[in-house]
């Protein structure tokens, strides 16, 4: 008897904790007000309400995710930096259906711009779309794939030929519903992809067929976002067809119903109801015991008694193996680094190929064609068994444990985007590391800015094009995937080009992930290029470290890209040229025309826009560039729109002499090598492309 009180007053303690963490707990995570808004309405669109707001609607109305545009009385919104015509809002079943602008807008061509497939919809957490549930009656929507074809398809009804456009490259061009890699012919290679809504027959179509269902659009669903309005984080739910309401899901944990199927209610939830059983149990035995019988029935005193013993004894054990599987694989990860990537792949349905050693030398034929070498290792020329030419980068012992494998297979292994080179397996065996890429037949973007002997130099045009390719791959980067990344080396060595001179880019071992709700980061090491990377990386009170960085260094790309030479050069004709950008910009504010040899009219206007987007890029202060968003909408937008941006600096305290020329010794900007100093010790990591 002396020992009931003790136990009670050690569960009230309990109790009474649990309930001022739960309290605690409320009051940091409980959910914001949301604001009552009223509708917009952009053309046909007539009632734009939460999830959705339309630009320029007050803050706090709506999501940000969720944002349109109104462009000439048209509904617009932005869905991995392509731009989609939003056809119809279906607020009862909680979809809407997107049209892509090109496909709608250029009916001559008939020919969609922007990249889609159906790997974009299949994250997890926070992504603001998600297709369909099946209890819809839009649950259907068709992968179509464009195929560039070396020779023509006549064995499969499937491939229908597209006459309007994208023949100038050179082959025929197929569009193929529901397209997968076995149904790739030999000769054949991806294009482009999108979606589309589905057709009755997917054998005997048309490509009017095809381009109506592409015109028709497709159906995303926001249920992800209303689910958690509603049920809350962590709790799955269902949308009832009979009722029209929305259920959640009920969790049980340790026989108690909860609507909250998180980690830290689980936590809690345990040891709660342990204490609940443990407090019932005692008040049954008191009973018993105050009136007499608790003595007499032995059935019920083993029960009482002993059957607790039993739950927390099996409880207790199960902790014990928790913890010791825990520390098991805790300690794991100091034998294998590689053994984690392969998990973490698998955890996240990333699945680049694993080739074993000797499968990587039959297909570069015993290391045969060497496409380059450098302080990482070498890349050869390989070829898969399906016939498809991939460039193999062989990696050199290094001083990093392998921290440059694992950022490129862990970033690339998530990555689908037509303007990010693919990563089609990788090798890990002994000593022994390797990355098995696509193919890029013309090599980096390097050897065709500056002059080399036997190149043929890019039209104007045809760069302009390349930069508005590549800024659409560092942009879907920065925001549409389900994490932020960093690429901190972004320079022409690192753009590869395709046969159609596709820009990819490309060599992600210095790229770093983080959140997309993180603003700013803390780095432990320098990363980047000289000449290429920005300021905050060196001085710290000119601002955090964040996605400009690699803003900074599209700019020092971009205006590379439009003069045809590097920024810095110590031999230049005139001093004030020594640095580039300084020089442009002072002919923009003197109003002088830049003389670019064999450039007509057309290509000025092209190379000036270039030249203020690059410049706007290459500002001292982060929070004075734009975003790669922004950037992108620059590009493409009219030159004349453009603001020409303040004179860009280097350093906070530089002093310019003699019209520009910078005055620093600090460090020499016209090296092109690669860093990842670390702060307490200089460490030089060359990184080159292929």
């Amino acid at each position: 008897m002396s020992l009931l009180p003790s136990c009670f007053r050690c569960s009230q303690s309990v109790v009474v904790s649990v309930v001022i963490i739960l309290v605690l707990f409320h009051q940091t995570c409980s959910a914001k007000h949301r604001r009552s808004c009223p509708s917009s309405s952009c053309g046909e669109i007539l009632d734009i309400k939460y999830p959705f707001r339309l630009k320029g609607d007050p803050r706090g109305c709506g999501l940000p995710g969720y944002e349109f545009d109104c462009v000439n009385n048209r509904t617009l919104v932005t869905l991995f930096s392509g731009k989609y015509y939003v056809k119809e809002i279906n607020y009862n079943m909680y979809e809407i259906r997107l049209s892509e602008s090109g496909v709608v807008e250029e009916t001559s061509c008939s020919f969609p711009r922007y990249f889609l497939s159906p790997q974009n919809f299949s994250g997890y957490g926070d992504h603001p779309w998600t297709f369909p549930n099946y209890w819809s009656h839009a649950y259907c929507s068709a992968n179509v794939g464009f195929l560039n074809c070396s020779n023509r398809v006549s064995d499969d009804p499937r491939y229908v030929e597209v006459k309007a456009c994208g023949s100038d490259s050179g082959g025929v061009i197929y569009a193929v519903l529901d397209l997968t890699a076995k149904d790739t012919k030999v000769g054949c290679r991806l294009k482009m992809s999108t979606l589309a809504n589905c057709t009755d027959n997917k054998n005997n179509v048309s490509y009017a067929d095809i381009l109506k269902s592409m015109e028709e659009g497709i159906w995303l669903s926001w249920f992800r976002i209303v689910c958690r309005d509603h049920c809350g984080n962590g709790v799955s739910c269902f949308f009832n067809k009979t009722t029209k309401q929305i259920q959640c899901d009920t969790c049980q944990i340790y026989n108690h119903p909860t609507h909250n199927c998180g980690i830290l209610s689980r936590i809690i939830g345990y040891p709660t109801g342990f204490v609940k059983s443990i407090i019932k149990g005692n008040k049954g035995l008191f009973n018993r015991i105050t009136n007499g019988q608790g003595s007499n029935d032995v059935g019920e005193l083993i029960g009482q008694y002993i059957l607790p013993i039993l739950i927390a004894t099996r409880y207790l054990f199960g902790l014990s193996l928790f913890l010791w599987i825990f520390i098991h694989k805790w300690r794991r990860r100091h034998f294998s680094v590689y053994e984690n990537i392969e998990n973490f792949l698998l955890d996240n349905n990333i699945n680049p190929i694993r080739y074993e050693y000797r499968e990587v030398k039959k297909m570069t034929k015993g290391f045969k064609v060497k496409l380059g070498e450098g302080g990482f290792g070498s890349v050869y020329k390989g070829k898969l068994q399906s016939g498809l030419d991939v460039a193999v980068k062989m990696l050199s012992i290094s001083k990093d444990n392998g921290q440059d494998f694992v950022n490129e297979v862990a970033t690339l292994g998530r990555i689908h985007h037509v303007n990010v080179v693919g990563l089609i397996g990788y090798c890990v065996e002994g000593k022994k590391r390797g990355l098995i890429y696509e193919y890029m037949p013309n090599g980096s973007l390097d050897k065709f800015l500056f002059s080399k002997e036997g190149i043929v130099p890019l039209s104007y045009e045809k760069i302009y094009e390349i930069s508005l390719g590549i800024s659409h791959g560092i942009a879907y980067l920065h925001r549409d995937c389900d994490v932020q990344i960093l690429h901190f080396d972004i320079k022409p060595h690192n753009i590869l080009l395709d046969d159609n001179f596709t820009p990819k880019v490309s060599d992600f071992g210095l790229a770093k992930l983080y959140p997309t709700k993180d603003k700013s980061i803390i780095l432990t090491a320098i990363r980047g290029t000289l000449g290429y990377m920005a300021p905050e990386l060196f001085y710290k009170n000119v601002g955090g470290v964040s996605h400009k960085a690699d803003v900074y260094s599209f700019g020092m790309l971009l205006m590379e890209m439009a003069s045809r030479r590097k920024n810095s050069d110590p031999h230049a004709e005139h001093s004030s040229q020594n640095y580039f950008p300084f020089w442009i910009h002072d002919q923009f504010t003197e109003d002088k025309d830049i003389d670019m040899e064999g450039a007509s009219e057309m290509d000025k206007i092209l190379i000036r826009k270039m030249f203020i987007v690059a410049l706007w890029c290459i500002q001292l202060k982060p929070c004075d560039r734009p975003t790669m968003s922004k950037v992108v909408e620059m590009i493409e937008g009219k030159t004349e729109s453009l603001e020409i941006p303040p004179k860009p600096s280097f350093y906070p305290h530089e002093m310019l002499e003699h019209g520009g020329t910078i005055n620093s010794d600090e460090i020499s900007w016209s090296d092109s090598t690669s860093y990842n100093m670390s702060v307490d010790k200089n460490m030089a990591n060359h990184s080159y492309s292929e």
